[in-house]
C-alpha cells in the first residue's frame, strides 16, 4: 500500500507540473500577441499583433483605412461581404501580406520597412470582397481587379510612389496586378464603364468565360489588348 501511495503521489506532482509548464507555454502564447477589436459603421475589425514594436501609429493608420474603404467597397461591389473582418500583423510571414477566409496576414518586416504603404490594406480587404472562392475565373484577373480598387479607393497611394504603370512593350493583360489594373482602368475609360463591375460580378458567381469579353465590348480580350496598346504608343 505505501508503495502504491507513493506512486500515486509522484504522479500527482507529474501532473500538476505537467499543467503548470502548459499553463505557462499558453500564457507566453497569449501575452505575444496583442488583441484589440473594433466596431464601426456595422463592421468589426478584431486587429492581432505578434509584433510588440509595431507602431502604434502606424496601427491606428490601418484601422482607419480599412474603415474609410471597407464599407465603400462592400457597398459598390458585395454588399453581402464579410461583417467581420481580422487583421494579423505576423512576425514570421515572409510575403507582403495574403488574405484568406475574411482574414488578412501581414507581414511585420513589411510594415516597419514600408509603413507609408497603407493601401495593401485596400488591397487585401478588396480579396474579401471579392469572395470568389473556388472560381473558374482566372487569377491574374483577380488581382488585376484589387490593384484597380486600390487605384480608384486608395487613402494615399502617392505617399507609397505607387501608381498603375505605364505601357510597355512585351507586356500583357495577364501580367495582373498593376499592369492588368491599368487595363483595366483604360477599358472603363474607353467607353466600357462597368466593366470591372461586371467580371467581379461574374466571377463571384461563378459565371466568367473568355466570351464575355465579346458580349460586353463587341471584341474578344486578345483584340481589345491590341487596341489598348495601339492607344497608348
Amino acid at each position: 500500500m505505501k508503495n502504491k501511495s507513493l506512486l500515486f503521489l509522484r504522479r500527482k506532482a507529474v501532473f500538476i507540473c505537467l499543467l503548470f509548464f502548459s499553463f505557462l507555454f499558453y500564457s507566453v502564447d497569449i501575452t505575444a500577441q496583442q488583441s484589440e477589436t473594433f466596431k464601426q459603421q456595422g463592421f468589426s475589425l478584431t486587429f492581432i499583433s505578434q509584433d510588440k514594436s509595431l507602431d502604434p501609429a502606424l496601427k491606428s493608420r490601418m484601422v482607419e483605412t480599412f474603415y474609410e474603404v471597407y464599407p465603400k467597397l462592400v457597398k459598390e461591389f458585395n454588399k453581402k461581404a464579410l461583417k467581420e473582418v481580422v487583421f494579423i500583423v505576423d512576425t514570421n510571414y515572409e510575403g507582403v501580406a495574403a488574405t484568406s477566409d475574411g482574414k488578412v496576414t501581414f507581414s511585420s518586416r513589411w510594415l516597419k520597412l514600408h509603413p507609408e504603404d497603407i493601401d495593401v490594406v485596400t488591397h487585401e480587404v478588396m480579396h474579401i470582397v471579392q469572395d470568389y472562392g473556388n472560381t473558374n475565373g482566372p487569377g491574374w484577373l483577380t488581382e488585376g481587379i484589387a490593384d484597380y480598387v486600390r487605384y480608384k479607393f486608395g487613402v494615399d497611394n502617392a505617399g507609397a510612389h505607387w501608381s498603375l504603370p505605364d505601357y510597355k512593350a512585351g507586356q500583357s493583360y495577364k501580367n495582373s496586378y498593376r499592369i492588368t489594373a491599368k487595363f483595366l482602368d483604360w477599358l472603363e475609360t474607353d467607353g466600357h464603364k462597368g466593366m470591372v463591375k461586371n467580371m467581379d460580378k461574374h466571377l463571384r458567381d461563378h459565371t466568367y468565360s473568355d466570351e464575355l469579353w465579346r458580349q460586353y465590348t463587341g471584341r474578344t480580350l486578345d483584340e481589345l489588348w491590341s487596341k489598348y496598346t495601339e492607344s497608348q504608343s
